[in-house]
Parts: C-alpha cells; structure tokens; sequence
C-alpha cells in the first residue's frame, strides 16, 4: 500500500469501525463475529485491518471510560440518549485521542465532523466538534 493510501484507508476503517460498534449497540450482536463478518467484506489492505483491530478492541476494552469521557463533555446528554450514531462516532474518536493515541487529535477529531457529516444528522457534526473540542480544551491541548 502507498502511502498516498493510508488516510483513505483509515477512513475506511473509521467507517467500518462505526458499522460494528452501530450494529453491536443496536442489536446486541457479538462484536467478534460482527468484525469478523465486516472484515471479510472489507477491502482495507493489512495495515487497515490491523488498524481496525486496534481501534475496536481499544473502543470495546475502555468502553466505560470512553463513556465517562462522553459524560462529562456532553454533561446535558446522558450517554444513552445520545443519538447512536453520534456516540459511536464520539466514541472512535476519543478512542483515538484518549486511548490509543492512534492518530493526531486534529486528526481525529477531523475525521469524526466527516463521519457525522456522512452518518449522522443536520446538527451532528457540530454536536461531536463541540464536544470533542471540549475534551481538547479540557486536556489543555488546544
């Protein structure tokens, strides 16, 4: 893969990721055979596979502090009527930012207006900006 593929690519997997997370919280499936499925559809290459994977399993294994994140910088919402695309896209994104340190705040917080642009509603993409903007100014790294 070139490197003149890697940002689309990630995106890619960003919107995979979403799927999974979407489809698990929704239905209450499995998130390893849900992977597994989406997965084997995906055309990602092995560095986006691999991404995927670190992004799912980092979102998964730190879901209650992601949450806890959410919590405090989307104070007027409770998690749990947060529309589920949103939360999920906060959810990536703050994986990203707070857990795994997979790519640059801006980055990730870029990418998470483009996800809600595509998937979410007329006011998601200022909702998640808001909110991750938040968290970025909370962190100090503005």
């Amino acid at each position: 893969m070139d490197q003149m593929d890697v940002p689309s690519s990630r995106r890619n997997g960003r919107i995979l990721v979403l799927k999974a997370l979407y489809e698990c919280d929704a239905s209450r499936h499995r998130m390893d055979e849900t992977m597994e499925r989406l997965l084997s559809d995906a055309d990602l290459g092995h560095q986006g596979k691999a991404f995927v994977q670190r992004l799912v399993e980092g979102a998964i294994a730190n879901l209650d502090e992601i949450d806890g994140v959410i919590k405090k910088y989307a104070s007027s919402w409770p998690v749990d009527q947060i529309p589920m695309v949103d939360r999920n896209i906060l959810r990536i994104a703050i994986c990203e930012i707070v857990n795994g340190k997979l790519a640059p705040p801006k980055v990730a917080i870029n990418e998470a207006v483009e996800l809600a642009k595509t998937f979410g509603s007329e006011s998601s993409p200022r909702f998640i900006n808001g909110v991750l903007g938040s968290l970025m100014e909370g962190s100090g790294e503005v």
